[in-house]
Formats: C-alpha cells, sequence, structure tokens
C-alpha cells in the first residue's frame, strides 16, 4: 500500500501505511444491497407480456449503472486512496485510472489538528487538518483510521525531522566556526596553542 520500498530515500523509513476508514464503505454497502434487493423484486413481479423481455433487460440495465455509481466507483476510490508516513514526509496517493501523489515534507509541516465527532470517537476516525509552509498549504484529510495513533505518529515525525535539521545546521556551524574551521586553524601555532 503507498509508494514501494525501492521509492524511498536514503535513510528514510516507513512509519504507517493506511486507507481511508471503512465508513466510507457503508453507504455504498447499503445501496448494493437496496439495488439487488430491489431489481430483484423488479424482475420477479415484471408479469408476463409481450415486451417483459425488454423490460427486465431495462431493469438490469439500470441496475448495473446505479451498482456502478453507488457502490463500484466509490469502493474504487476508497481502494485506490493511500496514505503513508515516512519519517521524511506524508505521502497521499489518489486516482483510479491515473495515479498522483502528493508529498508534504515533515520539515515543512506547522501545525497538525485532529476533529472528531461522537460517532467518529467511537469508530476510532476522524478528520485530520495538516498545515504546511509549502504548496499544499492547509490539507484536510477526512476518515483516518485510528486518528490519535496517526496524530501521535506524525508529531512524532515531525520532531525527529526538526532535530535532524538543527543538528545538520550546527555541523555547518562548526565546520565554519568550530575548531576544524579555517579561522580557528589560522589562530593556532605548530604547538596546537593559540597564537597571542
Amino acid at each position: 500500500m503507498g509508494l514501494p520500498d525501492h521509492h524511498l530515500t536514503d535513510g528514510e523509513q516507513r512509519v504507517r501505511s493506511f486507507r481511508p476508514h471503512w465508513r466510507r464503505l457503508v453507504v455504498p454497502f447499503l445501496a448494493l444491497v437496496v439495488i439487488v434487493v430491489a431489481s430483484g423484486a423488479a424482475m420477479f413481479y415484471i408479469p408476463d407480456f409481450e415486451y417483459a423481455g425488454y423490460a427486465r433487460i431495462a431493469v438490469a440495465v439500470i441496475s448495473v449503472g446505479l451498482l456502478t455509481v453507488w457502490s463500484f466507483v466509490p469502493y474504487l476510490k476508497w481502494k485506490n486512496t493511500s496514505y503513508l508516513l515516512t519519517s521524511h514526509r506524508l505521502s497521499i496517493g489518489t486516482g483510479v485510472l491515473s495515479k498522483s501523489h502528493d508529498d508534504i515534507p515533515m520539515a515543512k509541516v506547522n501545525t497538525v489538528s485532529a476533529e472528531q465527532t461522537l460517532v467518529e470517537r467511537i469508530l476510532g476516525s476522524g478528520t485530520l487538518h495538516v498545515e504546511s509552509a509549502g504548496e499544499q498549504g492547509r490539507i484536510e484529510l477526512r476518515d483516518i483510521p485510528h486518528l490519535q495513533e496517526v496524530r501521535a505518529e506524525l508529531f512524532r515525525a515531525i520532531d525527529e525531522a526538526g532535530d535532524h535539521d538543527d543538528h545538520d545546521d550546527h555541523d555547518e556551524h562548526d565546520g565554519v566556526d568550530g575548531e576544524g574551521g579555517p579561522e580557528a586553524a589560522g589562530d593556532l601555532d605548530g604547538t596546537g596553542r593559540r597564537r597571542r
């Protein structure tokens, strides 16, 4: 699910991969049951007359069309929507026929907030709001399963990305002004002592 491992960058670790919560499939499943029952009943109660065969064909065609729009397409959208949380980014994959991926680097995430209704709290799902400094801006991710766990893991990834950036900045600073820098080396004599 999500990006394959060979698409991850060096040092990037997969934290969690998941799809939207299964509650998105409730309405498509109910539509499937209702359409199948209704079409079966309609075919059964069509009286025998000259065009009864055409009437049953019409019912079948309408049923297939309704099933495609209300059940099959929503299922494919759910199946082909994936979220991948790594140590470096949050990747969002969408699309049925053509696939697209949006990546939010952890280093650019400013705020993360969660929102849950009473039903969502019972089911463990909810909406995740991610605000980044990149082109994406504020993104709303609905029906996230295990919302609080995902939120906690996202916070940990953001903290680790921030610590990594601070460490890189510190290393660059040491390379210029530290003991190994050219200025410091120029102030030392041959014995390693600082010139006066």
